[in-house]
């Protein structure tokens, strides 16, 4: 494993430049704004300030204050932020937490920093703090995509659990992830049990189709509801399922286009409120765009068909159900989830829970690893 540090060169600077000082946007479309968070006026002023306010040297500076790592791992190149304990302490729980599809790293680093800053009293002279572990996903951002190999929950969570186990040493870990790095926490609670201590979830998992048989009224109204909302809102997966190289052309070489697809689901998802500023928005979008990652981020959704059917996970779970989900029974995530320790709603923030709410779910994991038999 070596160090690692965000640098993107002057020249790919210049080129964004040059592309935002010919942007060309569409027409309104009738009323299809009214439909999208990211209506094209909207769209306009955010491009302008991409091109004449935003400072990436500036984000780059603070992202190079965040402990960063290259480490190979069975042949696949992965990028690490890797947050240490406080000095001091005497146990240390190491805490591995993945992004979802269309964030990063970035979007996890508030929790990180929030479990990483924090200390628990222990008594008879012991303390305990957080390492926080924050893999970039194969495809996205700083790592490699995976060459022969489809991205599905045992391949990738193979690839974690070795990354904490061998790459950094870890005996054993607690679990956290979010949209698509749900999938992944989700299979190594499934698939190493002997070494992840607990899994917090906030994007519970759904059952799979053999343990969702025989649904109670209270699930399948919870179901209905939820499909429903989601149902005008799902095309873009079907498109990055189906025909994910012609939309990654057209985004790969158009940062707007890349602007619009992204920061249109981080606004839509962040539910109600201001959750994003402008900066906060352009910097994801950057990262995508500089990497030029957003074609080999759609390898969850064209290969979800190779997804098998993820087991019964039996080690224990605290459940802190986001806003975007609530309602959900916990006897329907219990099919997935045999050792349910602890369940709680959210009452703010969404989809990106350790970005919008990161003190309330620190809180729950502190509360939850307190639960737990841990050792020096």
């Amino acid at each position: 494993m070596r160090s690692f540090r965000i640098q993107v060169p002057d020249a790919d600077l210049e080129d964004l430049r040059r592309r935002l000082d010919t942007v060309r946007l569409p027409a309104a479309i009738g009323d299809a704004g009214e439909e999208s968070a990211l209506a094209l006026d909207r769209l306009r002023a955010l491009v302008d300030h991409w091109r004449d306010g935003f400072d990436w040297r500036r984000i780059e500076r603070e992202l190079q204050e965040v402990p960063q790592f290259e480490a190979e791992v069975d042949g696949q190149r992965l990028h690490v932020a890797r947050l240490p304990a406080p000095d001091g302490v005497t146990v240390t729980v190491p805490v591995i937490a993945f992004h979802g599809w269309p964030y990063s790293f970035i979007e996890m680093l508030p929790l990180a920093r929030e479990l990483a800053g924090r200390t628990v009293d222990l008594g008879d002279g012991r303390t305990l703090g957080f390492e926080v572990v924050v893999p970039s996903l194969p495809g996205y951002g700083f790592s490699a995509p995976l060459a022969g190999r489809p991205f599905t929950g045992p391949v990738v969570a193979e690839l974690m659990h070795a990354l904490m186990t061998e790459t950094l040493g870890h005996a054993s870990y607690l679990t956290y992830g979010e949209d698509v790095g749900s999938t992944t926490s989700d299979w190594l609670a499934a698939l190493y049990p002997e070494s992840v201590i607990g899994q917090f979830a906030t994007h519970a998992a759904f059952p799979s189709a053999s343990r969702a048989r025989d649904r109670t009224a209270e699930e399948q109204d919870w179901i209905d509801r939820h499909d429903q909302e989601w149902a005008r809102g799902l095309a873009y997966a079907r498109v990055q399922a189906t025909r994910p190289e012609i939309l990654a052309t057209a985004l790969n070489d158009s940062p707007v286009g890349l602007a619009a697809w992204i920061a249109e689901k981080l606004l839509a998802w962040a539910g109600a409120g201001d959750w994003w500023t402008d900066d906060e928005l352009l910097t994801t979008v950057s990262l995508y765009w500089f990497t030029q990652s957003i074609g080999s981020s759609f390898r969850p959704y064209r290969d979800h068909p190779k997804q098998p059917e993820l087991p019964l996970i039996e080690v224990p779970v605290a459940v802190a159900v986001q806003t975007g989900e609530r309602g959900l029974p916990r006897s329907y995530a219990a099919r997935a989830y045999s050792d349910i320790r602890s369940w709680t709603e959210l009452d703010r923030g969404a989809h990106f829970t350790a970005w919008q709410v990161p003190v309330a779910v620190a809180d729950r994991i502190q509360a939850f690893v307190e639960t737990l038999p841990i050792t020096d």
